[in-house]
């Protein structure tokens, strides 16, 4: 008898679904994207100066930039895109891969190269455009 009422107190009244964690409008690239700008311009003038210790405080930031890149792009692939996205996109799991990747140590995070932070910057335009097709 008491299994039965708890069960009957405890039963689900309203069936919910939702497509993120949060009410959808939490998630954007746009952080990635912030992040990636300021890595390509404390880049340009870590190169820029001839001071060792600017030098090396640009390096940490950029390096913590980069980790704040990876975070915001893994938040999106995990919290934001699901099943159907991929689906309908299946090159996202290797655009999400690949600017992971060039956020990390064999990307800007470990290297000084503009040129990897415009890399970085295009693979999270590209993973940018398909969030703003799914918000449609």
């Amino acid at each position: 008898m008491f299994s039965r009422l708890r069960n009957a107190l405890l039963a689900p009244t309203v069936e919910v679904s939702a497509h993120c964690d949060l009410p959808c409008g939490v998630y954007d690239p746009a952080q990635a994207r912030i992040e990636a700008e300021s890595i390509k311009a404390v880049i340009a003038k870590a190169n820029d100066s001839d001071d060792p210790d600017f030098r090396t405080r640009a390096v940490l930031i950029k390096e913590q930039r980069s980790e704040l890149v990876k975070h915001h792009l893994w938040v999106l692939w995990t919290d934001y895109f699901k099943p159907p996205h991929f689906e309908k996109y299946p090159q996202l799991h290797t655009l999400v891969n690949e600017a992971t990747k060039l956020a990390g140590a064999t990307g800007t995070k470990g290297t000084m190269d503009a040129a990897v932070a415009d890399q970085l910057l295009a693979k999270i335009d590209e993973i940018a455009e398909i969030f703003w097709e799914t918000k449609k």
